[in-house]
Order: C-alpha cells, then sequence, then structure tokens
C-alpha cells in the first residue's frame, strides 16, 4: 500500500513537469509507456524479467527523450527493485538530454530523484522495521505457546503428584486399620468365643452370642471397607509401567493416557489383561518389540497390544489358547470388545465402554 501511495504522488509530480512543455502525441506515448512499466515493475515478477522490463524503458528513452519526464516514478520503481545499476544509467540519460540544453526541466527532475529515493529508502526503513515487528511477535507467540505448554505439564505433573499421594495415603489407611482395628476385632471374637465356651449362666448366652453377632458384623465391615480402599489406591498406569520394565524377554513400551477415576472392573481387567498379552508374547512369539497403549475417550477405554513376531512365531501359537480365551472373557464381562490381528505382528485391539454413573 506504501509502495501503491509513493508512486501515485511520484506519478502526480511527473504530471506536474509534464505542464512544463506542449502536449503532444510522443508526450500520450511516453506517459503510456512509463505508466505499463511501473505496472509491470509493481508485480510479483522475477527479478530478470522486471530488469528486462526497465531495461526497456531506458532503451525506449535514448529514442524518445520524453520519457525521461516519468524518470522520478521510474527511479522509484528502480530502487524498490534494487538494480541500482540501472537507476545510474536513467540518471546519465537525464544528464545527456536535458543539464545542458533544458537546465530548468533538469532541476525539476533531479528534485523529483531525489524525492523519489527518500521515498524508497523511508519505504525501506518501514518495511525492515515491519519485518522486526512481525519476527517479535511471531518471538512472543512461540514463546506464550511454549509457556503455556510448560504450565500444562506443569498442572498434570502436580495433578499425578497429588493423586499418588492420595492412592498412597489411602493404602496406609487401608494398612493401618488392617493392623490395628482387624486385629483388635480378631481378638475380640476371640475371647467373646472363649467366655461363651466357659460361660454356665444361661442369663448371659444370649448378650455373649449378640456380642459375637456384632463383633462379626464389624468385622466383615472392616474387611470391606479395607479391600475398597485397597482397590481404590491402585494406581493403573504404575501397574502397566511396572510391568512393562520388569518384561525382560523383549522391549516392551508403554504409552499411558487414561485420567484417574477409573473403575476396579477396569483397573484389574486391564492388568490381567496385559499380563495375560506378555506371557503369551514370551511363549508364542520371537517379538523383539512389544507396544502397550492404554487411551482414554470421551465414550471408551481402549487397550491395544501389539508386537513385530514374524510369521514363523505366530504360527506356533496355533488356535486361540486358554489365554486368548480368558481376555476374551473379561472384556465380554466388562461390556467390551476385542479384535485380534496376526498381520505383520500380533495385535489385540480392546474397547470397553464407559459405564454411566
Amino acid at each position: 500500500m506504501r509502495t501503491i501511495t509513493a508512486q501515485a504522488l511520484l506519478l502526480l509530480y511527473c504530471f506536474l513537469t509534464v505542464l512544463l512543455v506542449p502536449a503532444d502525441t510522443e508526450l500520450v506515448v511516453a506517459f503510456l509507456v512509463s505508466l505499463i512499466c511501473v505496472s509491470a515493475a509493481g508485480l510479483k515478477l522475477p527479478g530478470r524479467t522486471v530488469a528486462a522490463v526497465m531495461l526497456f524503458f531506458l532503451i525506449a528513452a535514448c529514442f524518445c527523450p520524453k520519457l525521461l519526464f516519468f524518470s522520478p516514478v521510474m527511479l522509484y520503481s528502480i530502487l524498490e527493485c534494487k538494480k541500482y545499476m540501472l537507476g545510474v544509467l536513467l540518471g546519465v540519460l537525464c544528464v545527456f538530454f536535458y543539464a545542458k540544453n533544458e537546465t530548468g526541466i533538469f532541476m525539476i527532475l533531479l528534485f523529483g530523484c531525489v524525492f523519489a529515493g527518500l521515498l524508497s529508502y523511508q519505504n525501506e526503513k518501514y518495511r525492515a522495521l515491519d519485518e522486526m515487528y512481525r519476527r517479535t511477535r511471531d518471538d512472543g507467540r512461540e514463546l506464550n505457546i511454549l509457556l503455556e505448554e510448560r504450565n500444562k505439564d506443569l498442572l498434570k505433573r502436580q495433578d499425578d503428584e497429588i493423586y499418588t499421594a492420595k492412592l498412597k495415603e489411602r493404602n496406609r489407611i487401608a494398612r493401618e486399620i488392617h493392623d490395628h482395628v482387624g486385629h483388635m476385632l480378631s481378638r475380640a471374637i476371640l475371647m467373646t468365643g472363649a467366655l461363651k465356651a466357659v460361660n454356665q449362666n444361661e442369663g448371659m448366652k444370649e448378650p455373649l452370642n449378640q456380642l459375637e453377632d456384632t463383633l462379626n458384623t464389624a468385622m466383615t465391615n472392616v474387611r470391606e471397607s479395607v479391600h475398597d480402599l485397597h482397590d481404590d489406591s491402585v494406581n493403573l498406569g504404575e501397574v502397566l509401567l511396572e510391568l512393562a520394565k520388569e518384561y525382560t524377554f523383549c522391549r516392551a513400551e508403554l504409552t499411558y493416557d487414561m485420567g484417574y477415576v477409573l473403575s476396579k472392573e477396569v483397573k484389574y481387567g486391564f492388568i490381567a489383561i496385559v499380563k495375560e498379552a506378555l506371557n503369551n508374547v514370551s511363549k508364542h512369539s520371537n517379538a523383539s518389540r512389544v507396544e502397550i497403549v492404554a487411551r482414554e475417550h470421551p465414550g471408551l477405554y481402549q487397550l491395544i497390544i501389539e508386537d513385530n513376531g514374524t510369521e514363523k512365531g505366530k504360527q506356533s501359537a496355533g488356535a486361540d489358547g486358554i489365554g486368548i480365551r480368558n481376555m476374551k472373557d473379561r472384556v465380554r464381562a466388562m461390556g467390551g470388545s476385542i479384535q485380534i490381528s496376526r498381520e505383520r505382528g500380533f495385535r489385540i485391539y480392546i474397547s470397553v465402554p464407559k459405564k454411566e454413573e
């Protein structure tokens, strides 16, 4: 936009210069040729094409000197395209045709060329500043994106640490209940049984029976609570990562992208399936790599286990064995689906829909 404005100003200046001489056909032709050359120089053409257009203008000026009345706007186009040698040739032509005979016209053209040079210089400075601004803006955006990603990573890590701490605390509470409250209740039940055995008072039999029933009920509730706390304290991601690390038959890689709130059925089902799958790989495959992917989607849980075993290793597995049937039974119990592929390695694809609470 700045280039078009500058060319329009210089073209207007050239028209004022043209008013100093009588209008004729040669002047009209000079205006049209200059306008075509300036327009061609303003297009996004290859450098050689632009240089050819400008050189054509200079050659035409040798035969039609009135083209030099539009030398300021043409000089601006030359400087914009950084064809400085052609600008020097344009100045030589102006001196040759107007410096001696038409001193007044030469001075007007000289002032116009100086004005064109200043406009080109200012435009170049503006482009440099604009480029610096764009680069700074882009760097700022990239830095903001990087900071946002780091903040997300920090928040996720913080959530993971909080979740791990909660699981450890639940495990500790379950252990404390089991070791202390459970043992005391067991002792109380044994003492109640001993009292019933040595009791000779008929009036104490019913109270002792009620006491024993109450203690047994309390013991059952404590055991259920301990089991629930222990099930909630199981971190599926940590368990799967530990299984992958401890697997020594070949290299095992885990990709885990699941949330924190998972049902006990999904946790223990996925753990059992991964154990069975890794065991099958070590028994029936000569794979060198196993990939485990556990991912949560908006409506389902996904588990993918695949290896790169060769055809010979797959054939040794034969038909579906007990391990595969157990996997299918577990997936069916969770209401999911399982697909097994034997192309390019052994691949197990499991999807389990989320159950509405």
